[in-house]
């Protein structure tokens, strides 16, 4: 089962930690700015980039595998996982934190989607082991370049090495193609609530 030192260095690439939270929000929400599903969430973007700034914070940076991209002297990319066997919670200190940063700055429409979200997201995961992409994401400056490409295969390698799936769920018809190039595969569709955009869980089994 893939653990982090499974995972091959790859130029221009450094693995973060707590203090690159904000770099990670920032790049994060740039690169689902016009996304449907998250805009939709959020309904702005100062709740998505605080919130992922949040996540960041009290998961993924802490518990998960958190990279960042840099060219030519500047941060592009950003990806979040969980290892299998990662903690995919937060404290309760951190999860009130999270929730009250959405209210704060999205209302309580903006809790509540935020909550279906997670809950329908939670759902929907599958059983076995597996490495889950929460994020990758290219700053707007960094596109078509094939950044997001350099950040997620050593991970996808790795997963290959070590027989372990991978699973995601894409929030853009517009990047199914990108996934599918990776070799993931649409295992389902779903709405977290009846008015919201899908989100299309997919997987990756090992090669």
């Amino acid at each position: 089962m893939l653990k982090v030192a499974d995972i091959a260095p790859a130029q221009g690439v450094r693995t973060v930690g707590p203090e690159s939270v904000d770099t990670l929000a920032e790049i994060t929400a740039d690169a689902f700015r016009d996304d449907p599903f998250n805009s939709w969430l959020f309904g702005g973007f100062d709740p998505m980039q605080r919130t992922f700034a949040n996540l960041a914070r009290h998961i993924y940076a802490p518990n998960g595998f958190c990279q960042v991209l840099d060219e030519d002297g500047e941060d592009r990319a950003a990806a979040m996982w969980l290892m299998p066997g990662d903690n995919p919670d937060a404290s309760l200190a951190g999860t009130l934190q999270t929730y009250w940063g959405l209210f704060a700055s999205g209302g309580l429409g903006a809790l509540k989607r935020g909550k279906a979200a997670g809950d329908a997201m939670a759902k929907h995961h599958p059983a076995q082991k597996h490495a889950y992409l929460f994020t990758v994401g290219v700053a707007s400056a960094g596109r078509g370049r094939g950044l997001g490409r350099r950040l997620v295969e050593p991970v996808l390698e790795a997963c290959d090495r070590t027989g372990t799936m991978a699973y995601l769920e894409n929030s853009n018809p517009a990047n199914r193609r990108f996934y599918a190039s990776l070799g993931f595969e649409r295992v389902g569709l779903f709405h977290p609530r009846p008015e919201s955009p899908p989100l299309e869980p997919m997987q990756r089994l090992p090669r």
